[in-house]
């Protein structure tokens, strides 16, 4: 999956979904790698955290190589539910990448052992609470407004993190390249002076919206096989 996201981007991705009308399901803004750079993509492998490392090493037992731990701590701001050794124990198990609602700590460590992690930053002080385990705390993660299953498939890049229905993941990145494509060439074409105004005959989508106001541009782009609003 990582191979196939290689050339694309979480915005490539968003673009595909809305395409091709898959739900656009996005981290909360503030999700982040912790290096820079680093990229994920995988099958989700889900955990709710209620204060003990255990859950991780119980959700870790059903994971497959190529999947990406999606761990929910509800997006709390008061402490670290995640660190060096349960990145390592990630890591061996095959795991290409964790996205966590919430925070992680020994940003040295996990900078060193360079597996992709991606919350909301780091936090010194880890759990000091060990609350009641719900049912379903490796069936599902809440991630924001979003639950994620093992039936998603994670992205994630310097923009964000995506979550998209794995029986959809195929479609859209087919779709993310033909839009890659297209972006591509109108990119050349504007810096070898043809603006993207001129490309996307912008004034005659104007006359067109003035005759009819139900005209959009979205609607102008796809007469002509455009890309810039998906």
């Amino acid at each position: 999956m990582l191979e196939v996201f290689a050339d694309l981007s979480t915005p490539l991705v968003a673009d595909a979904c809305l395409r091709g009308d898959v739900p656009l399901r996005a981290a909360p803004p503030g999700i982040g790698a912790v290096v820079p750079g680093h990229r994920i993509a995988g099958r989700a492998l889900p955990a709710r955290h209620y204060g003990s490392v255990d859950v991780f090493l119980e959700a870790l037992r059903g994971a497959e190589q190529g999947d990406v731990l999606v761990i929910d701590n509800g997006g709390r701001s008061d402490e670290a539910c995640v660190g060096d050794l349960a990145v390592l124990e990630a890591e061996a198990a095959g795991l290409v990448g964790l996205v966590v609602w919430g925070l992680h700590r020994d940003t040295p460590e996990l900078v060193e052992i360079g597996l992709p992690v991606f919350s909301y930053g780091s936090y010194p002080a880890g759990p000091v609470r060990l609350d009641e385990r719900e049912p379903d705390a490796l069936a599902t993660a809440r991630f924001g407004p979003h639950l994620v299953s093992d039936d998603d498939v994670v992205f994630g890049d310097n923009d964000g993190v995506l979550f998209v229905a794995a029986g959809r993941a195929e479609e859209v990145l087919a779709t993310a390249h033909q839009i890659w494509h297209t972006e591509r060439d109108q990119a050349r074409r504007i810096r070898a002076g043809e603006t993207l105004r001129q490309q996307t005959a912008f004034d005659d989508y104007l006359a067109r919206r003035a005759a009819d106001p139900s005209y959009t541009f979205r609607r102008h782009l796809r007469r002509g096989g455009g890309a810039i609003e998906e």
